[in-house]
């Protein structure tokens, strides 16, 4: 039985969600913002066009904007989360092997059919997703993983192909990796594209023809990995069930510059808080927690930054005793008069939720009864929305949180931002065949 995979990818996904419920912004130059409306993190094609590049500080670019009228917007996280949930939810339903790859991209399962309908399949899924969420999709075929990935670029590539692109049983293969960059095959990093670069390995093709010692000398086996893909041998199977992160970090940077020990405390906890979310969301306890803070190297004033590390006397994923670790070695790192631009926590050394070792020379650590008061605390804000349930040292103004002047709305979070659509009264409606008769 011959194996096929499927990489389905959004086009530009958060400029699309913006696009799902204003269709007004059809056609027109978008662009996201990152944290603090930085820099610029997803475009449309029309703000491609204009030679925007990713990564591009917007303050440097506001000129183009205005220019050429793009829609700026800030990154609306929760928004393009749950219509990222709605997407993968649509395309399950199309394969018995889904694995989430990103926020915008899903490998799928498709073996035991054929080349022919397996690019049919492909475009009932496309069309389907786009029907039910808006989102329009670019969908690579391919015999292995890479290979997929390779077919997904083509797809986005050659417009004519309809969103869909399959490089299985292609007579003209050899050509069209030809034309695929080295720098653009699915594991290699920048730093293997210029040392490939430099031994004359420019494209995919060149690749996939070294020698396997060649490759394993310089590349070590992952390298050989990617090769043997590229010549149609499956090396990367489907992951059903996402790997357990091994470790967790929660930062951003600050709406404006923060002084004072207190909102450090705030914002700190703030992100104590969602590392936890993640902690319990993949079944695990942290042993470690690492706290960090630190000024802008940017800016001509006084710098500091440091860290500090709390080894856990029992591995816990309870927000209020992390929370108070965290705290803890805030205080033992903070220095007064200094203008702090971020803090952050990073959480590590994890065990399975249940398999937690107890300490003999501490109290009896209550893990059962913390992870039920967990549950119930993320069921609840699970059901009616993030913070229904908060903690009070994450505090009530939070002055600190990030800049974001072009948030669109929450259009499937919030019951207060979902959209309203307006009719004609009904009378006037019941007149218009009547006046059609006449």
């Amino acid at each position: 039985m011959e194996k096929i995979f499927a990489l389905a990818d959004c086009n530009n996904f958060y400029a699309s969600c913006e696009r799902v419920f204003d269709p007004s912004l059809e056609g027109k130059p978008i662009v996201v913002l990152s944290n603090n409306d930085g820099c610029v993190v997803a475009r449309s094609n029309e703000a491609k066009a204009l030679g925007i590049k990713m990564g591009a500080p917007a303050f440097q670019h506001e000129h183009i904007f205005k220019k050429h009228g793009v829609i700026v917007f800030s990154s609306n996280y929760s928004l393009y989360g749950d219509m990222s949930q709605r997407v993968m939810a649509t395309i399950e339903q199309f394969s018995p092997g889904i694995e989430v790859y990103s926020i915008d991209e899903a490998f799928l399962n498709l073996s035991g059919m054929t080349p022919e309908t397996s690019i049919e399949h492909a475009r009932q899924l496309r069309a389907v997703v786009r029907r039910w969420t808006g989102i329009p999709l670019s969908i690579g075929l391919g015999q292995t993983k890479t290979l997929a990935k390779a077919a997904n670029k083509f797809a986005k590539k050659k417009p004519e192909h309809g969103g869909v692109f399959s490089l299985v049983a292609r007579a003209d293969i050899d050509t069209l990796l030809e034309n695929l960059p080295v720098g653009d095959i699915w594991g290699i990093g920048s730093r293997h594209e210029l040392f490939l670069k430099r031994h004359g390995i420019t494209n995919a093709r060149q690749f996939r023809d070294a020698s396997d010692s060649w490759i394993k000398k310089h590349m070590t086996i992952m390298g050989l990995r990617t090769a043997m893909e590229l010549r149609g041998v499956s090396c990367i199977p489907i992951e059903k069930a996402p790997v357990p992160k091994k470790g967790i970090m929660s930062s951003r940077s600050f709406g404006r510059p923060i002084e004072s020990l207190e909102e450090l405390k705030e914002a700190l906890a703030t992100h104590v808080s969602r590392a936890a979310e993640k902690l319990r969301a993949q079944r695990s306890a942290a042993s470690v927690l690492h706290v960090f803070i630190l000024t802008n190297r940017f800016k001509n004033e006084p710098q500091y930054s440091n860290s500090a590390t709390a080894i856990l006397p029992v591995a816990t994923a309870y927000t209020p005793d992390l929370i108070a670790h965290a705290h803890e070695r805030l205080e033992a790192i903070y220095k007064p008069g200094y203008r702090y631009k971020k803090t952050g926590v990073f959480l590590t050394e994890f065990v399975p939720e249940n398999i937690i070792q107890q300490n003999i020379l501490a109290p009896e650590y209550p893990a059962e009864r913390n992870r039920e008061i967990m549950r119930v605390v993320d069921k609840i804000n699970a059901r009616w929305g993030a913070d229904s349930i908060r903690y009070a040292a994450e505090g009530v103004q939070n002055g600190w949180q990030m800049r974001r002047e072009r948030l669109s709305p929450h259009y499937t979070t919030v019951w207060s931002e979902i959209p309203v659509i307006k009719t004609a009264p009904i009378e006037e409606l019941e007149k218009e065949p009547a006046q059609e008769k006449s």
